[in-house]
């Protein structure tokens, strides 16, 4: 039987990396994630719209809670990225702008400054992607952002996304200002084998 609505596809809600558990937003996830983003908020503030005022954690719960309803109707996966034993948010990501018909997805990310410069961006996005491509039969996987950004645009190198070009002048900076967007991206049938039901 094939499944047409989005809402009935089986997604697991945990996966695990080396060192990380992946896993989708829970009730109450709000504190940690709150700490997290305190921490890094001037690392943030560059790069995320959402990260130009601190949010409270009242503020950081409601984030939560709606990333779990989009996750229960399937129409966004946020990830958080917590250290496997200590279960502290490293940082968050997840499967965004989602087109279930052609089965393309765009990662995003952002880390805890604390964990920077450590490889945990890499292993997490190298975790999702491959859960994407087996669990999701994901058939493009993208990963787009600010051209100033080399930390991110990094991610994608290191992990093997093909730059597929840059969108000059595509969007405005947390400052309002004009900003080239890097797309990167896998193909599958390009970067990795096709589907076989």
């Amino acid at each position: 039987m094939t499944i047409t609505e989005p809402i009935l596809y089986p997604i697991p809600e945990s996966f695990e990396s080396k060192r990380l558990l992946i896993r989708v937003p829970l009730w109450n996830d709000g504190v940690e994630v709150n700490k997290a983003v305190k921490e890094s908020i001037e690392e943030l503030r560059p790069w995320m719209p959402w990260a130009k005022i601190i949010p409270t954690v009242e503020e950081s719960e409601i984030s939560i809670r709606r990333s779990r309803l989009q996750f229960l109707d399937r129409t966004d996966l946020r990830l958080l990225l917590l250290l496997k034993g200590s279960n502290e948010v490293v940082g968050s990501s997840g499967l965004h702008r989602i087109d279930w018909q052609s089965r393309k997805f765009e990662i995003g990310y952002w880390v805890r400054t604390s964990y920077a410069k450590q490889g945990y961006i890499t292993e997490a996005v190298e975790a999702i992607t491959n859960f994407a491509i087996h669990e999701l039969q994901a058939n493009r996987i993208e990963i787009r952002c600010d051209e100033r950004n080399k930390s991110s645009s990094r991610v994608a190198e290191r992990l093997g996304f093909t730059l597929e070009g840059i969108l000059r002048n595509d969007k405005c900076d947390v400052n309002g200002t004009l900003r080239n967007t890097m797309i990167f991206s896998k193909v599958r049938g390009v970067e990795y084998p096709k589907h076989v039901d």
